[in-house]
């Protein structure tokens, strides 16, 4: 019990911080979210926008491996698809037990319902929404994913100019630095970041990427968390892969 209230206080502590003050409203969901889900704002399990909570893939990739998840299945839905016009479709089910029939969800995206963060990744996005409303049903989790929503303009805090870019390269702090920054600014999970680091640098880890290279990425990010942020955790949130799948 003393963990629970541990959990929330910093929860609501790290909310307010991001957010700003907390309706009585998002206290109480966020009071239940802690409690039922142990879902952590720290980690970037769940996220405020236009007053709502959504929780995140990583969030419930995360719970479903302390819920201990028997499997992950994922299966296009090919008479849905159309490749030529980048539209997708997938059916997941998710295995919360062994001797579980499963719980079904449908995922869909298309160029008109992504970012331009993330056009040209739909059918990732597709797989992503699909697992995420088979463990949203699997769980019991009611707030929606923030990568089923897609992109919402204008949505997310502008960072400043000398914020976005940092500061100049005669007095501003390491890339490193900017790149926690940055993290720290928009609550992005650090181990995302890192997945995608390496993907954007091409090389098989960060320390093996050039200087130049890690700072283009470390830009890039500043100005994806600045112009949209929802398109850029749903980016991220595609190099979070389950622990365990089971394969059709």
């Amino acid at each position: 019990m003393k963990h629970a209230s541990k959990a929330f206080r910093i929860n609501k502590r790290l909310a307010e911080n991001s957010w700003g003050r907390l309706s009585s409203r998002l206290v109480t969901s966020l009071r239940t979210l802690t409690s039922d889900y142990s879902l952590s704002v720290a980690r970037g399990d769940i996220i405020c926008l236009d007053g709502n909570w959504y929780i995140t893939h990583s969030g419930l990739l995360r719970l479903a491996s302390r819920r201990r998840c028997a499997g992950i299945q994922a299966e296009i839905v090919r008479d849905c698809c159309d490749p030529t016009g980048a539209r997708w479709a997938f059916r997941a089910t998710v295995f919360p037990c062994d001797n579980s029939v499963g719980f079904v969800g449908f995922g869909d995206a298309d160029p008109s319902n992504v970012s331009l963060l993330v056009r040209g990744a739909e059918m990732r996005v597709a797989e992503t929404r699909a697992v995420n409303r088979a463990l949203r049903k699997a769980y019991g989790i009611g707030i929606c994913s923030v990568e089923e929503i897609g992109t919402i303009p204008n949505q997310v805090e502008r960072l400043s100019p000398q914020k976005a870019n940092g500061a100049s390269n005669c007095t501003g702090p390491k890339v490193r630095d900017r790149l926690r920054q940055i993290i720290r600014q928009h609550n992005l999970d650090p181990e995302l970041v890192k997945a995608y680091a390496v993907k954007f640098c091409g090389t098989k880890t960060l320390r093996e990427a050039t200087r130049e290279r890690v700072e283009h990425f470390v830009q890039q990010l500043a100005d994806g968390a600045a112009k949209d942020r929802i398109a850029l955790v749903s980016l991220l949130n595609s190099y979070s892969e389950p622990k365990q799948e089971v394969v059709a």
